[in-house]
């Protein structure tokens, strides 16, 4: 009888061997389809849901991060601000985590708790991060109307609101919507990293 085992991957894996590289600049926006949608229980959304809008900026975010909690209140304001039936602005959010503090039933009660005004859906495939290359939470992309990436990065340049004096998002959709380059495409995310699921494999014998 000849028995081998087959080994269960390490559960701490590198998010590298499980993302794709970094979405480039220009590259087309990685659509999504029917996700389950927090901020409008029994509701999904998809990439299609923004067909009537220049930009859309998608954000990967999650509920337990201090730094995604940190912008909540910012990503309210831009909402505000850039989003809604007679603007050209679309934000949505995706959660992606494995934990159980990030699941559907937490994502509601903390988009009903902060009173999130744009779509915050969850991603259990992972799909969406692994194609943008997203790494951390939270992390932004900027889609011009052509659903090419004009901007990756942070929010803005301090996780302290009252500190930023440089605000890369908004830069973006402003120049986006006028059909520009922003002056900044890219900046270093700065956040919590992705929890990312890995596959087990158990014990097998062949005789």
């Amino acid at each position: 009888m000849v028995r081998f085992a087959s080994t269960a991957l390490v559960a701490l894996v590198s998010a590298a061997t499980l993302q794709a590289a970094p979405l480039k600049i220009g590259s087309a926006a990685p659509k999504f389809n029917e996700l389950e949608c927090a901020t409008m229980p029994g509701k999904t959304a998809s990439l299609d849901s923004f067909k009537d809008k220049d930009v859309v900026v998608y954000v990967i975010t999650c509920n337990h991060c201090p730094v995604a909690k940190a912008y909540e209140d910012r990503l309210i304001e831009f909402a505000k601000k850039y989003t809604g039936k007679d603007k050209k602005v679309g934000l949505v959010a995706f959660s992606v985590n494995t934990s159980e503090a990030d699941n559907m039933d937490h994502m509601k009660e903390r988009a009903k708790e902060k009173g999130f005004n744009f779509p915050y859906l969850h991603d259990g495939s992972q799909q969406i991060a692994k194609q943008l290359g997203a790494t951390s939470t939270p992390e932004f992309f900027v889609f011009n109307k052509d659903r090419k990436l004009v901007y990756t990065g942070a929010m803005d340049d301090n996780m302290k609101a009252d500190k930023v004096t440089k605000h890369y998002v908004e830069d973006a959709v402003e120049a986006a919507l006028k059909g520009d380059k922003p002056a900044t495409e890219t900046t270093p995310a700065v956040g919590c990293g992705i929890q990312w699921a890995t596959a087990t494999k158990s014990n097998k014998s062949v005789n």
